[in-house]
């Protein structure tokens, strides 16, 4: 191959809205293939996936609205690595991709600081009514009613990976009484993060706070529904950072117009983007925010060289972070 570059097209099927293209990492990419194509929407269905990528020999994936079937993956027959700007790869078929001989990496751990903080932020512009206030004061009011503090209520994180441990010192760090559910609880884990882990039951029962860092799987998807809420106070708040699938959106409206439970915020949501006129923008006792937890600059531009440095590593042999192991080299 001429240049001696190791791929001969990578793809970017989904940079939409645009943050690779124009870092430093975009002519790292780049420099990585003979041809490149580069595409500043999202397609609009699996076909349209496949006939961006059917030629590529790797892809960096931006959004994890994107797909990657089986059959969009098998319709992919030179694709020898698939990077994945995110955590998250629910979206991709890793069975699939093995069998076919791709490698899947993604970019583990990057946005940690930064959606725990921002998963932090949302659950005090619910408890301290940060929203409706400013609202009132925009419209030439000026009341004054109590607020709820965390300070001295319990904070149950449900999922314990960097972005739940993460979360489980902020909330320590504000005088927060912090337990924890993980699908695989141990004495030796409960001493490292120092928590107590409670069954999600249990959990649920005592919490005034429950935030949700759990990767979307068989057993976490609509790990938040009806019975969950039956279960939690009446006072409490459900933070969601993580997977919108991984609760009920349905029983989540019930249960905040009910007053089963007093507010939510919530940064991803069964489809994204949301819709407009959606029931949950109806919802006085609801904080929003458009999946955008792990967009502080510094995490994302970490993350965007994370996705080309699994690139790199492949082309080098020695592949980094992967979640599925390909045999096409």
């Amino acid at each position: 191959m001429s240049n001696n570059k190791p791929f001969a097209l990578l793809v970017v099927p989904d940079d939409e809205p645009p943050v690779l293209s124009g870092t430093p990492y975009e002519d790292r990419a780049r420099a990585l293939a003979e041809n490149v194509e580069w595409h500043f929407d999202r397609p609009l269905d699996n076909d349209e996936t496949v006939a961006r990528m059917q030629n590529a020999e790797a892809v960096i994936n931006i959004r994890s609205s994107v797909q990657f079937t089986r059959e969009v993956l098998a319709a992919c027959p030179a694709l020898k690595i698939l990077s994945v700007w995110g955590t998250g790869v629910d979206h991709v078929d890793l069975t699939a991709a093995e069998e076919l001989g791709i490698t899947v990496s993604n970019t583990p751990a990057y946005g940690a600081p930064y959606v725990s903080e921002h998963a932090l932020t949302l659950a005090l512009a619910v408890s301290r009514q940060i929203v409706i206030n400013d609202q009132h004061i925009r419209s030439g009011g000026w009341t004054r009613g109590f607020i709820n503090e965390l300070y001295g209520k319990t904070l149950g994180v449900v999922g314990t990976g960097a972005i739940g441990r993460r979360m489980i010192q902020l909330g320590k760090g504000i005088g927060m009484r912090v337990v924890a559910w993980t699908v695989h609880p141990s004495p030796e884990r409960a001493a490292e993060y120092d928590v107590e882990f409670l069954s999600l039951d249990d959990l649920l029962r005592q919490s005034d706070v429950v935030s949700l860092h759990v990767a979307l799987t068989e057993i976490t998807r609509g790990l938040i529904g009806r019975a969950q809420f039956d279960l939690m106070k009446d006072t409490a708040i459900l933070v969601n950072t993580s997977r919108g699938l991984a609760v009920d959106e349905d029983a989540l409206i019930d249960a905040l117009e009910n007053g089963r439970i007093a507010g939510a915020a919530l940064d991803v949501f069964q489809a994204e983007p949301l819709a407009p006129g959606h029931r949950l923008t109806q919802l006085e006792n609801v904080v929003l925010s458009p999946h955008a937890g792990g967009m502080a600059y510094n995490g994302t531009m970490r993350g965007l060289e994370m996705s080309v440095e699994n690139l790199e590593s492949f082309a080098a042999g020695s592949p980094i972070y992967v979640v599925a192991q390909g045999s096409r080299r």
